[in-house]
């Protein structure tokens, strides 16, 4: 039972919470990004580079795989080895645009916990014995020396 009452209380604790959360919404922002990438950014690399699919594009390093087959079928076929280079250049991709996205939240949250200007002081040192002392004191509490108003 001491087990069990041990993982509740790890289960629960915020820290646990918040990261559950975080990995939940960072496959949904992944799933985004994949669907950016797959579906708008790379047609239009491809369109600029002569009409070419870049999810279709493959070296063929053993075996023989019709032309013109997708990636798919060409995986399905016995004996063939392949390097998928256009999944790769999609999902490199699609890393850059989570790096960079994750960049900006990060930058994001730094400016807002950034602390504003540090508070003025309230004290300063004694000449004589350097203990704390009220910014208008004449007198400093510890030693009794006069000190000067700043």
């Amino acid at each position: 039972m001491k087990i069990v009452a041990e993982f509740r209380e790890f289960a629960l604790k915020g820290n646990v919470m918040d990261l559950a959360v975080g990995v939940i919404i960072g496959a949904a922002f992944g799933a985004i990004v994949k669907s950016l990438v797959d579906d708008l950014i790379m047609p239009l690399v491809g369109l600029l580079l002569g009409g070419v699919d870049f999810s279709d594009r493959y070296y063929v390093l053993k075996g023989s795989v019709p032309s013109g087959t997708s990636l798919e079928e060409a995986r399905k076929v016995a004996g063939a080895s392949l390097l998928a280079y256009g999944h790769f250049l999609n999902n490199v991709l699609t890393f850059l645009i989570v790096a960079v996205a994750v960049f900006l939240i990060v930058k994001a949250m730094n400016r807002l916990r950034r602390k504003g200007p540090a508070p003025s002081p309230t004290t300063r040192a004694c000449p004589e014995c350097t203990s704390p002392i009220p910014l208008a004191a004449r007198r400093c509490p510890q030693c009794t020396a006069a000190v000067a108003r700043p």
